[in-house]
């Protein structure tokens, strides 16, 4: 009679893990979409104004975004082994949580930093602030620091709302049940995985592109 119970407990947590993975796969493809179309709309302009957007990444921090690039691999490897730890049910998982929520502060905490140089350079072309571009083709520029602040600020939201799952799931830590807490760093693992793979492609685009060119 025992075992058939925990046979069905354990079909039981299977099942729920498997809609959860389920679940959030589907909504990463989502925000991939939204993501993509802003990408998509980078790309086109890329191809009609090559020259200025080249021009234009080159005003971006490539210290600071090489910076806050090491500091979001670092934090894939910290959650990640937050989650090894989770499954194998090891105290430091939770430590490891906290971790990550620290690095992925000091992402944010550097970024705004960047936006701000960035306003006090007057690269900000909304908002009625002053966009004072020395380069070529003003309205061009505009357009890529348009782009950039829309997909770096959409990438920050995505972050401070996976800083804030990460940080929640730390502080409840001892509440989580101990056979649910892998299944549970597991779904943030892999939300924290894609905030991280967006962030190369846009590091890529914005900081990387303009600066092999002559």
């Amino acid at each position: 009679m025992k075992d058939s119970v925990d046979s069905d407990a354990f079909a039981t947590r299977a099942r729920e893990r498997e809609a959860q993975d389920f679940a959030m796969w589907v909504f990463l493809v989502s925000e991939t979409l939204i993501f993509g179309a802003f990408i998509l709309v980078y790309l086109i302009s890329r191809w009609q104004f090559p020259l200025t957007f080249a021009e234009a990444a080159r005003e971006t921090s490539l210290w600071l975004g090489t910076l806050n690039t090491a500091i979001l691999l670092t934090s894939s490897l910290t959650i990640a082994l937050a989650e090894m730890s989770a499954e194998a049910g090891r105290r430091h998982a939770r430590l490891l949580l906290v971790l990550t929520a620290l690095l992925g502060a000091a992402f944010l905490g550097i970024k705004l930093w960047e936006w701000f140089e960035e306003y006090r350079k007057g690269l900000v072309p909304f908002l009625g602030l002053n966009f004072s571009y020395g380069g070529r083709d003003p309205q061009a520029a505009a357009l890529f620091f348009r782009l950039y602040f829309a997909l770096t600020g959409l990438h920050a939201l995505h972050l401070l709302i996976g800083l804030s799952l990460v940080g929640g799931a730390a502080a409840m830590w001892p509440r989580i049940a101990v056979e649910k807490r892998g299944q549970r760093v597991t779904a943030l693992a892999l939300y924290w995985h894609f905030i991280d793979v967006v962030w190369v492609f846009l590091f890529a685009f914005f900081y990387l592109h303009g600066r092999a060119l002559p």
